[in-house]
């Protein structure tokens, strides 16, 4: 096949920064679309990939899954977009589309294997793998191209596509609505999203953070009030209150405190943690209760143009900073500190 040569900013190795690279698209297939991308948000998966902590990165690297643009060019066989739509793509380029997951439009959880926006084997040229959006374009199949309302700010909508949809699926598929009971662990990237869209579901919200410096942030996007965890007297006071409790923190923690805070048939959701938990998990209050304890893992493409509907119709983004791709290895260094509130958004204008 055919490419085209465009520039992005990727790394050759985990130890070596990030910087200006040339990269191959494939030529469009008459399925593809073409999009010119304006605004990639970053994530703490891009600099895992980047870093190599998950032990599987292919260089050179360019990652970027929270990509919004431009449409400047559609296959013959398409029918979904035209030339100048605004476009989105998440964290899915492809999957097999034939199993029981894809026709559930549950991609993400694809029995074949679905094809990650980077650092996923890309099917179309063989021996490469795909390119994410620290990029000038990228060409996705239109089935894993989203539409994004044109009354949004764009920029902001970019971590929709990662931080939005991880907190939204379990929202939705747990069945938040008006009057229900949501608590969110950690206010980060994923946890001020969890807070808006539980929000904005009709939900009362509440936070559990180990930091009291953080109740007014929280009341400011929208929390009922903010549960500080290390306070017993506090946890007691919400025992048995919640419906659900999207668990955002990406470390090893202790679940049984936040158990306990759960109403019958309750369950917290762990969308932030991977690996296992080493501290012992009490089963009875899950036992005597009916709690459980599950996972969620983004969300498929019907399930992600749902949530931007609703963000459309609800005027929901996320808190960005702006910046230019050259200060994204500052970024990342920034970023493990949790020193941005709440995603950092690349103005792709700057590459060029």
């Amino acid at each position: 096949m055919s490419t085209t040569q465009v520039k992005a900013y990727g790394t050759q190795a985990a130890d070596a920064d990030l910087k200006e690279i040339i990269i191959k698209r494939r030529e469009l297939t008459p399925k593809d679309v073409e999009i010119d991308i304006l605004y990639c948000g970053v994530c703490h998966s891009d600099l895992h990939t980047a870093r190599n902590d998950w032990q599987n990165t292919v260089y050179p690297a360019v990652p970027g899954h929270e990509i919004v643009g431009k449409v400047t060019n559609v296959g013959d066989s398409v029918t979904k977009y035209k030339v100048g739509d605004t476009v989105a793509v998440g964290c899915l380029v492809d999957s097999c589309r034939a199993c029981s997951s894809c026709k559930d439009d549950l991609e993400q959880y694809c029995e074949n294997g679905w094809t990650g926006t980077y650092n996923g084997p890309d099917k179309h040229l063989e021996g490469q793998q795909t390119y994410g959006g620290y990029s000038q374009k990228v060409v996705v199949d239109e089935h894993f191209v989203l539409k994004v309302p044109e009354n949004l700010d764009l920029a902001a909508v970019a971590p929709v596509l990662c931080a939005g949809i991880t907190t939204w699926s379990p929202l939705r598929h747990w069945n938040v609505k008006e009057g229900s009971k949501v608590a969110v662990v950690g206010l980060g990237g994923l946890g001020h999203m969890a807070i808006k869209l539980a929000k904005g579901l009709g939900a009362e919200v509440f936070l559990f953070s180990r930091s009291p410096e953080k109740k007014q942030d929280a009341k400011e996007l929208g929390c009922d009030a903010v549960i500080i965890s290390t306070d017993e007297n506090q946890m007691e006071a919400v025992a048995g209150k919640f419906d659900v409790i999207i668990d955002t923190v990406p470390y090893e923690h202790d679940l049984n405190p936040y158990i306990a805070t759960l109403h019958h048939s309750g369950t917290l959701v762990l969308v932030g943690f991977l690996g296992p938990l080493e501290s012992i998990l009490n089963t009875a209050p899950m036992v005597m209760g009916r709690k459980a304890i599950s996972g969620s893992l983004i969300g498929g493409i019907a399930e992600t143009q749902e949530l931007l509907d609703f963000c459309g119709e609800k005027n929901i983004v996320s808190d960005i900073e702006m910046i230019d791709i050259q200060n994204i290895n500052e970024a990342y260094e920034r970023m493990l500190k949790s020193d941005v509130k709440y995603r950092f958004v690349i103005d792709m204008k700057s590459l060029n």
